[in-house]
């Protein structure tokens, strides 16, 4: 499974600043689990060095896609994504997570 085209498919383009961010924070949580354990610690700062950038700008921005996604994206496939109907719009950690896992377990599919 393609990091990008599953962000894409969920409505999320790449006119938003927090595209690549998310895109690259999804990819290192599904190289290395732990990095979802230590999401401001460890993940933003690394994403942050990567593009440049800070900490706080990468969180912000993240906000603002998954935000993008939960109003106006594809809320079928988040919650296909997630397994089940989700009431709220998940937080950084849990979109970064729910992400990670579904690519993770559909290495083989796109």
């Amino acid at each position: 499974m393609n990091v990008e085209s599953l962000v894409h498919r969920l409505g999320i383009c790449s006119i938003y600043r927090g595209y690549s961010f998310l895109i690259y924070a999804v990819e290192l949580a599904v190289k290395n689990e732990e990095y979802l354990l230590y999401i401001t610690k460890e993940l933003y700062p690394d994403v942050a060095k990567h593009f440049h950038s800070t900490s706080t700008r990468i969180e912000r921005s993240l906000r603002t896609v998954i935000t993008t996604c939960w109003n106006e994206g594809n809320r079928g496939l988040l919650n296909h994504i997630a397994g089940y109907e989700l009431q709220r719009k998940p937080t950084t950690g849990e979109f970064i997570s729910m992400l990670a896992y579904y690519v993770r377990n559909h290495k083989e599919e796109d």
